[in-house]
């Protein structure tokens, strides 16, 4: 490649920076709960719900993040010129399997409309994630690197500082939500009842 094309390219980064879509794709996975009363429901959530560790959950999100990188060569240096991001966020979340009695089916529409937007919130910390990754290792240089084999581990230091911030992000928001007379609490509250 030609300094001018690789000056070219690293003039372009910032334009290239504003395009990445970091929006990724979406799956919501239903698994069926089962009951004709708020506390049947929220049991048979307590039965099934996916497991997060050793405990079952109401719902769940996760996520599979891989990266497409162009690394250009620059003289004697490699630089990340352009990344392109592949996301996947997956939200699992229950759903009866049968009609529910009028006055439960108001209950948990309520109840499911609350848990999807806490899960939305998790998707949002995904997608800041990959977004702060994406801000931090395009236009990555590394100096005396002209075979571009050592800038891929340079930059494993600011996606491991990602994921711990977005960690520590996740479990603060899960602390205050799941607290006692917290939002989730007050659902599961509204919900049995």
């Amino acid at each position: 490649m030609t300094k001018r094309l690789g000056l070219i390219l690293l003039l372009l980064l910032p334009a290239l920076s504003a395009q990445a879509d970091i929006r990724g794709k979406e799956v919501v996975n239903a698994y069926a709960v089962s009951g004709a009363t708020g506390r049947a429901l929220y049991a048979s959530i307590g039965e099934r719900g996916p497991k997060v560790g050793v405990a079952r959950a109401i719902a769940h999100t996760t996520f599979d993040l891989k990266w497409g990188r162009d690394y250009v060569r620059e003289g004697n240096a490699c630089v990340l010129a352009a990344a392109r991001p592949f996301l996947t966020i997956t939200y699992t979340l229950p759903q009866p399997s049968g009609n529910l009695p009028p006055a439960v089916a108001t209950r948990w529409r309520v109840f499911i409309a609350g848990i999807r937007a806490h899960e939305a919130v998790h998707g949002e910390y995904i997608r800041a994630m990959a977004q702060e990754i994406y801000d931090t290792t395009v236009g990555f240089r590394q100096d005396n690197d002209p075979g571009c084999k050592a800038i891929r581990q340079s930059i494993q230091t600011p996606l491991k500082q990602a994921y711990a911030r977005y960690k520590a992000r996740n479990r603060a928001f899960e602390e205050a939500e799941m607290a006692r007379n917290g939002p989730i609490h007050q659902l599961i509250l509204d919900l049995i009842q």
